[in-house]
């Protein structure tokens, strides 16, 4: 790492500079970087993770806990699920340029909607150096800089990894600036680039409550919410029971760490009985924490506060709760919920159409795991984010969300009366 960081400043202005390029170049030339840099990583694994062990093992000596570190880590599998990623966005339709829509006048004007690149698309995000390759996919493909500042506990990494990506750029003639990461981990650097308006288009963070805060104290460009995710499960009246519990066990212990793993268990009272004794046993390892209902049923459940009830734990711990109707099911939800991913399980059509259309969340998913909440298992490719905001993308934010409307009107000499 430079002992001598670039100023940040510095960085946005080449990446400004850099995106008039990127915005036209070619489908072809995207996808041939993209292809390059997906070998070059693999070609590059071992120094990649000699990299990465150094800012592990600098993680665990200063006590990281353990799903962070998980985060953090890099071996060969997740290099080239990092190559694969590149080559899965490579196999996207470029979205820019394209006809959103169009009509035409009464006049004769001719009126389209056309995609383009948003511009600059500035990252700040935590422990995860796959978002370094994840970023820069979406946003070449998409027509944008990717400008990145990752956290200080992955900067060896992130440095490592752009420094490959970086060296595929000019094989097809773009501009390595393409790709700038920012090798200043101080906290003031953080808010730094948070504020660098007239060059940053759009600021998306990807991190824990902390950073969402620091962003919505500091930012002074636009920006996208990528927000924590207390997501619920709720288990109906209705539901096949086998099926909810495969669906519980996975979405909350596949993947602990992440944002889409399942927080929070709602479970109808009808079916708490039988339903709650065999999750827990199924759920072997994870700390329960419940309402009183809840530990009348399964006695090894402790008592939750309300916090308890509102927490993205990224851990194994759960809060579960014992509700009368599917009414209170929802309100709970919605009380306590992010918006970012929320489940129903029931065989009640009546009941799921309930469910989706009052709960207020970024994805509503009926009968299935909330672990599919997630760029790749919704097509998108790589995903840059999950946003729970309601403004200009909401969800998982792949290639189309990378984009904005611009209007191209075509006359033949009209003017105004």
């Amino acid at each position: 790492m430079n002992d001598t960081p670039t100023p940040i400043p510095d960085l946005a202005r080449r990446a400004k500079g850099a995106s008039r390029a990127l915005a036209v170049a070619s489908t072809a030339e995207k996808d041939a970087v993209l292809l390059a840099a997906a070998d070059l990583l693999v070609a590059r694994a071992d120094s990649i993770i000699d990299a990465n062990g150094a800012d592990v093992a600098r993680a665990e000596a200063g006590g990281m806990e353990a799903p962070l570190v998980d985060r953090l880590r890099l071996d060969l599998g997740r290099v080239e699920a990092m190559a694969s990623g590149l080559r899965q966005v490579a196999a996207l339709r470029d979205p820019v340029g394209e006809i959103i829509q169009g009509w035409v006048r009464p006049n004769g004007l001719r009126i389209e909607q056309v995609r383009v690149p948003l511009g600059v698309v500035a990252i700040i995000y935590e422990s995860r150096p796959n978002v370094t390759s994840d970023a820069f996919g979406l946003c070449l493909k998409s027509g944008n800089v990717a400008f990145l500042r990752g956290s200080s506990s992955a900067i060896e990494s992130n440095l490592a990894i752009a420094a490959v990506l970086r060296e595929a750029l000019p094989k097809a003639g773009l501009p390595p600036d393409a790709l700038i990461v920012v090798d200043d981990t101080r906290r003031e650097a953080a808010i730094e680039f948070m504020q660098q308006r007239g060059y940053v288009d759009c600021l998306i963070p990807r991190g824990g409550p902390s950073l969402i805060q620091s962003i919505l104290d500091n930012a002074t460009v636009p920006y996208v919410i990528d927000g924590a995710g207390n997501c619920h499960i709720y288990v109906d009246a209705f539901a096949d029971l086998e099926m909810a519990r495969e669906i519980l066990v996975n979405a909350k212990t596949q993947r602990t760490g992440v944002c889409n793993a399942a927080e929070s268990l709602v479970v109808h009272e009808s079916v708490a009985g039988a339903f709650l004794p065999a999750a827990a046993v199924a759920l072997e390892g994870v700390e329960l924490v419940g309402d009183e209902r809840a530990r009348a049923v399964v006695g090894s459940i402790g008592e939750a506060t309300d916090d308890d009830f509102a927490t993205e734990y990224l851990d194994m711990k759960m809060s579960v709760r014992v509700v009368d109707d599917l009414d209170e099911a929802i309100a709970h939800v919605n009380d306590t919920s992010t918006g970012h991913s929320e489940a129903i399980i029931t065989a009640n059509v009546d009941a799921a159409e309930k469910f989706t259309r009052e709960v207020d969340a970024a994805v509503v998913l009926v009968n299935a795991s909330t672990r599919f909440v997630d760029g790749e298992e919704f097509g998108f490719g790589a995903e840059i984010g999950i946003s729970t905001q309601k403004l200009h993308a909401r969800g998982p934010m792949g290639l189309e969300q990378l984009t904005a409307g611009k209007y191209v009107v075509r006359g033949s000499g009209q003017t105004r009366p």
